[in-house]
């Protein structure tokens, strides 16, 4: 048999996987593409391209719309491939559930949500002299944000009572950075998390639960082959 006919229905099943979930696919090559070239260019020039798409309260008192939106397909840190493992344990999973549109409606909530948030706690800071004036251009970038979102948002896709763990796991994960560290990004993903939760209406009419203990129970069940 051919090589190519070989790999055929292995392409057709992965086309099939990513055409389930478009928006996340998307989102995951523009990243992939900004974050090589982040790798080409020096470090000065990165800094200020970076800096230019910044969600900072410098930015987000002058132009929020530009940033809010440039800011959220540049990686703040960490190799991409990280970032399509939680992108396919989170993001993909809550698309395909709620559908892009409403996946879409999260990702904003959160994004915008939490940055106004978290940015208002170091303007505050600031004022309280808390925290430096240069504050304002503080660098702030990244998909962090959308993707707590989409993963307090999930907890609406699990079957009680696993929900109810899952949403304490959920709490405690964002909650104990804030605790220990206190920075402006720690209450923002926090924040994004709580807004993934207050997005239960979006859920309303989407189809059932995914109960895990079912799951693997259907696993267990599934007929072995033959040797």
């Amino acid at each position: 048999m051919a090589i190519g006919a070989r790999l055929r229905p292995g392409a057709h099943a992965v086309w099939a996987y990513i055409r389930r979930a478009p928006g996340t696919f998307i989102w995951l090559a523009i990243l992939l593409v900004t974050t090589v070239v982040a790798r080409i260019l020096p470090d000065h020039v990165l800094n200020e391209v970076l800096g230019n798409r910044s969600t900072n309260l410098h930015h987000l008192e002058e132009d929020p719309v530009r940033v809010l939106v440039t800011s959220a397909f540049w990686l703040a840190g960490g190799p991409w491939v990280s970032y399509l493992v939680l992108y396919n344990i989170f993001h993909v999973p809550a698309e395909r559930w709620l559908g892009t549109l409403r996946w879409l409606v999260v990702c904003v909530i959160a994004h915008v949500g939490a940055t106004y948030l978290s940015e208002g706690v170091l303007y505050w800071a600031i004022q309280h002299d808390d925290a430096p004036a240069s504050a304002v251009n503080t660098l702030d970038v990244g998909v962090s944000y959308a993707l707590a979102g989409v993963v307090g948002v999930l907890v609406y896709r699990i079957a009680t009572p696993w929900r109810y763990l899952y949403a304490f796991g959920v709490v405690v994960f964002f909650l104990v950075p804030v605790l220990a560290n206190q920075t402006f990004t720690d209450v923002g993903h926090l924040t994004a998390a709580l807004l993934g939760f207050a997005c239960y209406p979006l859920t309303l009419g989407r189809p059932g639960v995914w109960d895990p203990v079912a799951a693997v129970r259907s696993l267990r069940r599934r007929p072995q082959p033959a040797e």
